[in-house]
């Protein structure tokens, strides 16, 4: 069947594809930023939605005199019905995995009771498809046995599918907040000087940094809605640094906690980490930057050396057969 695809892609069917997906791309590309949502308004709506939960469940942990926890809602469906009869609770739910949960942006029951419910199913289904693919799409000239062994190696793979789908999640975040940390940094300096309260300023610049990086936005609401009921501040500044996982926040954060503890000025803490975090985007761009003569190697050994002699040696080629 392979053979008979081949035959029939002649170079006019193959340039007409080709010239048809450029013409997608190009319609892609305009359309994508008209039909594109305003997905700032939504999150900071979200974000809103989520401080009055928060501070709705302060209120409730208060108004109880009986020691009894907090009453959390948990979702209800299938899902959760598999995960309670399995007991994946006991198996998967721990405080790393809640955590790299909220380090990919994931908050709430229902994230965790997706995630504990694929890895179990996953490695099942990804062995199912490889079964049907192996036993009755593709026409592999294998025995049985090993067709078996190559569906149980696609379920062991499966089983780290969701840990890497949430790593990836993770790796996308930080990678936003670090692009814009140091410059919201910068505005919270400026908007401490100017005589604002923390409270005040971590709002200021979480509607404002929205524009280049909507998790950042989203972290310093939430870092907002914690210093407005939690008892201690210090406990806001250290979720701030456990929800990213980034050095450089939790190194900021470290930095404001010892400012409220030994009374040093806010504005200080935050010129000398604004500082520290410039040089060190600096020194991620320049590492960056040192890296690409490496890369760039083969692809230009591959693309760039063919096209070069081709156009160098080219003429004097035909003419020497043009003589001969």
């Amino acid at each position: 069947m392979l053979d008979q695809i081949i035959a029939l892609l002649t170079p006019q069917i193959a340039v007409t594809l080709l010239a048809a997906i450029a013409a997608f791309a190009t319609a892609l590309t305009v359309l994508i930023p008209v039909l594109s949502r305003d997905r700032l308004s939504t999150r900071m709506q979200v974000m809103a939605t989520e401080r009055d939960k928060m501070r709705a469940a302060r209120l409730a942990d208060l108004a109880k005199k009986d020691g009894q926890g907090r009453l959390r809602t948990t979702p209800r469906g299938f899902m959760q019905e598999i995960v309670d009869k399995l007991n994946l609770r006991s198996m998967f739910d721990s405080e790393e995995v809640r955590d790299k949960l909220k380090m990919a942006g994931l908050r709430g029951q229902a994230p965790l009771v997706t995630y504990m419910f694929f890895r179990v199913a996953a490695p099942m289904i990804i062995a199912v498809v490889a079964l049907l693919y192996l036993f009755v799409i593709a026409d592999y000239d294998y025995p049985a046995i090993v067709k078996i062994g190559l569906a149980v190696g696609a379920a062991y793979i499966g089983y780290y599918v969701p840990n890497m789908f949430v790593g990836n999640l993770v790796q996308r975040r930080q990678t936003s907040i670090k692009n814009s940390f140091p410059d919201a940094l910068d505005m919270l300096l400026i908007c401490v000087q100017s005589g604002m309260s923390i409270e005040a300023a971590f709002g200021k610049v979480s509607g404002e940094v929205g524009v280049q990086s909507l998790e950042l936005a989203e972290e310093l609401s939430l870092t907002t809605a914690e210093l407005s009921y939690l008892q201690e501040r210090r406990q806001a500044y250290e979720n701030l640094g456990k929800r990213t996982g980034i050095a450089g926040i939790k190194a900021v954060a470290t930095a404001l906690i010892q400012a409220e503890r030994y009374g040093t000025p806010i504005g200080t803490a935050l010129r000398v980490m604004a500082k520290e975090n410039r040089e060190m985007r600096m020194a991620e761009a320049e590492k960056k930057a040192a890296a690409l003569p490496p890369k760039l190697t083969v692809p230009m050994i591959i693309f760039f050396l063919p096209v070069l002699f081709v156009v160098i040696l080219g003429p004097a080629i035909i003419q020497v057969f043009k003589y001969n």
